[in-house]
């Protein structure tokens, strides 16, 4: 990731912000191996103790870097298992969320393409309405599916198919279903998740939607 970040020039624009868990057993390493060749100021690490779902972790980690001052204008997320490959991908990311002045952006995952936004960027202004950066309460799955609804709801989803942010997933036979992948795609998570996506998506997702427009809009929600 470290490579992939400095090989497309993305800490010209944006900081790499690492969520480890305080139990990882190479939690270590990931400071040895980033920070010697680049630094404090373009590699973050935010250590989760104890450990908890994916969701938990990235709401918290988004809602801390959406709130701390001086604040950053957009948050992008994307997972252990995602590449950046288009040059300038982070530029283009900002470029675009900059011309929707609030809103989401995602590139081509080489796997789900339009379809899903398996890893997105948005403004911090959504996060700091919201609370979150997902908006369905889900521990991993349907993540996507929620901020896909989210931003199509508000009218302010763009894709981006020239951005190349590769999947190195199982399904796209790019990496091991190892124990990893088997615990976070289990039928109990699914259900649990499901349930959960399915539940915001009745109900609190109009009022997510209409937060996220009253924000494109200027208008103060009370």
């Amino acid at each position: 990731m470290v490579r992939a970040w400095l090989d497309t020039g993305a800490y010209e624009h944006a900081r790499l912000v690492y969520a480890i868990d305080a139990d990882d057993p190479q939690h270590g390493a990931y400071f040895t191996q980033a920070l010697p060749t680049l630094g404090h100021a373009l590699v973050e690490f935010v250590t989760v103790n104890p450990w908890r779902p994916m969701v938990h972790k990235l709401n918290e980690a988004a809602l801390f870097a959406a709130t701390d001052e001086p604040g950053y204008f957009a948050l992008g997320f994307a997972g252990d298992d995602h590449l950046p490959r288009s040059a300038g991908w982070a530029a283009r990311y900002l470029e675009a969320l900059r011309e929707l002045g609030t809103g989401i952006v995602y590139g081509d995952d080489g796997l789900q393409g339009a379809r899903l936004p398996t890893q997105w960027a948005m403004t911090a202004d959504i996060v700091r309405a919201l609370g979150r950066m997902v908006p369905a309460p889900v521990e991993h799955l349907y993540c996507d599916n929620a901020v896909q609804d989210l931003g199509l709801a508000a009218g302010c989803l763009r894709y981006l198919p020239d951005v190349l942010i590769e999947h190195m997933h199982p399904l796209a036979g790019k990496a091991e279903l190892d124990a990893g992948y088997r615990r976070v795609n289990a039928r109990a998570q699914y259900a649990r998740d499901r349930a959960a996506y399915g539940v915001w998506r009745s109900g609190q997702r109009a009022t997510d939607a209409a937060t996220v427009r009253a924000l494109r809009e200027g208008v103060t929600v009370r």
